[in-house]
């Protein structure tokens, strides 16, 4: 049922672009550079006054009973415990159970919530003002990394990777500060890391060894916490500075 509402989907945004002049379509474009502006504009504002967070990344598909459910909600109490507020995707699945552990943590429950066809909508455990909406996947990432001071990974999909691969790339690349990037699960990642380092770093050389040293790799809430507060020690820094 899920593949013939994706490929009726797909047929119906077809029909729509085929009926489209290029003229048509160009004016469209321009006009959605406002609406691309307004989202930041929204974004930043609302984001600056809650301050720095960690993000976690993960699946919209994760049942409730799921152990890495489970384990999310714990680690984004945990985080909220100490000291550090929690930003997520606002849907449901792993990003549910961030903000269901940073509200129950009493910590700052941000949702950043994106308009998708069929997985998403905002779950109920994001503070009331923190509940952002886009329409732009890529004004939606800016808002996690720009105001991230952390990013815990949990079990995903091609959403997560991209989110995961995006924070390796722009910390690689200096683009923003050195946070940590926290994979948790080591039985899920491990076949990625292996492949990443076999393949795309030794046999290809399209990495380099020391990239690694980018992402640690987890399995508990306490490592989680233990990784964030040895950053920001080392750098003398605190939650939320």
């Amino acid at each position: 049922m899920a593949f013939e509402q994706y490929e009726n989907e797909d047929e119906r945004i077809q029909d729509k672009l085929k009926q489209k002049t290029w003229n048509e379509i160009r004016t469209n474009d321009s006009w959605a550079i406002f609406k691309v502006m307004s989202e930041f504009v929204n974004g930043y504002e609302t984001m600056a006054r809650i301050g720095p967070c960690v993000s976690i990344f993960g699946s919209a598909r994760t049942k409730p009973d799921n152990k890495y459910y489970l384990l999310a909600e714990r680690i984004a109490y945990k985080i909220s415990k100490a000291g550090y507020g929690v930003i997520t995707g606002g849907g449901p699945g792993i990003m549910e159970a961030g903000n269901k552990g940073a509200h129950h943590g009493g910590g700052t429950s941000v949702g950043l919530n994106i308009e998708l066809p069929f997985e998403q909508h905002f779950n109920p455990y994001i503070d009331k003002d923190k509940n952002l909406n886009f329409d732009y996947f890529f004004v939606r990432k800016v808002m996690f990394v720009k105001y991230s001071q952390g990013f815990v990974v949990m079990p995903g999909g091609f959403g997560t990777l991209d989110e995961l691969f995006e924070a390796v790339t722009l910390i690689q690349t200096k683009k923003i500060g050195k946070f940590p990037i926290i994979l948790v699960g080591r039985e899920f990642w491990s076949g990625l890391i292996d492949w990443i380092k076999t393949t795309l770093i030794e046999k290809e050389k399209n990495a380099s060894p020391e990239d690694m040293n980018l992402i640690k790799i987890v399995d508990t809430e306490d490592e989680v916490v233990e990784e964030l507060d040895r950053f920001y020690k080392k750098y003398n820094l605190s939650p939320n500075f």
